[in-house]
């Protein structure tokens, strides 16, 4: 008896989960979290008419989505004042990319990311066969410069950016990428993803127009809008890339309560503007938390901050580590040198608390070892 007969490239990859789930961690320890301000979810929630929405959509759930999804394109379209053809929604971010690379990466090709960046993106190049290479941060902010030099260098496909930056929580001004773009190589597609971009100053979005065949931007309601659970994302970008998305996306893919529940989202801006003003608050919150225990937080422009433990990254895990034992889910960075920090995600005056108590004992116990 045979098994089945895989590819040489999935033969070569390894069976990997990008991250660790706090659920998974939970089954681990044996106990739920009391915090769980790691995954850069809101704790904020959604829009109450969001919430409605999903319920009332739950009496339909017997139907697909619709495949087109019309409403919610439409209404993106006329929020962002593009056209719908110039948008794609998808299952997540993280699963337009997966699109995005399937579109454009055929093994042996070139694309371009920095070290320590979202590594999502890394999983689908690595899984169409993409060659990736990196280029270092530069003073905690990935280098636009660098990026688009490397791509010329390599004749890269893709080149990812992300602004504002995860897990460093840094930005660049929209103004200042697209100077950079002057730079970017014939052939080359920047991809742009702005998921944390409502949480940050103005003129961090990029003013580049909906059609330049150079760029696509990727935009989600897994932040602010807090639906992460919903997996909603969207692209924007030129008309000719965005129809191309239709001959590789799963078009049954899209959740019909989410559809509703983001599309009412949108139409609620009062609730994003209330959750806005939390997360600046909390933000605020744990910088004074970090700075209470010496340890400096380093500007954000997302719904988390990353707080610079000091010393390397071994030290950095310890305190992570005592941080779950305790019952407060936190990440960090997985390469040097942004892997001396931590990473903490916004939350209410009860995961703050639960922080703010952790935090002493995992640093304690760190320095002991």
């Amino acid at each position: 008896m045979t098994g089945p007969r895989y590819t040489p490239l999935t033969q070569s990859l390894p069976a990997t989960v990008p991250f660790v789930g706090p659920e998974t961690q939970e089954r681990q320890r044996g106990a739920p979290f009391d915090a769980r301000i790691g995954a850069n979810e809101s704790v904020f929630g959604p829009s109450p008419r969001a919430v409605e929405a999903l319920q009332q959509a739950a009496r339909d759930i017997w139907m697909y989505g619709d495949p087109e999804n019309y409403d919610l394109r439409h209404a993106l379209a006329a929020h962002h004042g593009v056209a719908p053809e110039n948008i794609v929604v998808g299952e997540g971010i993280d699963g337009l990319l997966g699109y995005l690379v399937r579109l454009m990466v055929a093994p042996g090709d070139a694309v371009v990311t920095s070290d320590g960046a979202y590594p999502t993106f890394n999983y689908h190049v690595a899984g169409f066969g993409g060659v990736l290479h990196k280029v270092p941060y530069r003073d905690d902010h990935e280098d636009p410069v660098a990026l688009f030099a490397k791509a010329a260098e390599v004749d890269a496909k893709l080149v990812y950016l992300a602004n504002p930056d995860n897990p460093m929580g840094s930005w660049h001004s929209g103004a200042e990428i697209v100077t950079a773009m002057e730079a970017l190589p014939d052939g080359c597609l920047l991809v742009l993803d702005e998921a944390y971009v409502e949480c940050a100053p103005e003129g961090t979005a990029t003013p580049v127009s909906v059609d330049d065949p150079r760029v696509i931007r990727m935009r989600t309601f897994s932040k602010v809008y807090g639906m992460a659970g919903a997996r909603v994302g969207y692209a924007l970008g030129a008309v000719e890339l965005i129809a191309a998305f239709n001959k590789v996306r799963n078009h049954f893919g899209m959740n019909r309560a989410a559809q509703a529940g983001a599309l009412a989202a949108l139409q609620d801006q009062a609730w994003l503007a209330e959750v806005q003003a939390k997360i600046a608050a909390s933000r605020d919150q744990i910088a004074q938390i970090a700075r209470d225990n010496g340890l400096e937080p380093l500007p954000s422009a997302t719904n988390f901050v990353a707080i610079d433990c000091g010393r390397d990254g071994v030290f950095a895990k310890s305190v992570l580590d005592s941080l779950v034992e305790q019952g407060v889910f936190v990440r960090m960075p997985f390469a040097a040198p942004q892997n001396r920090c931590i990473r903490v995600s916004c939350g209410g005056e009860a995961e703050m608390a639960a922080f703010a108590s952790a935090l002493p004992r995992a640093l304690v116990r760190a320095r002991a070892v």
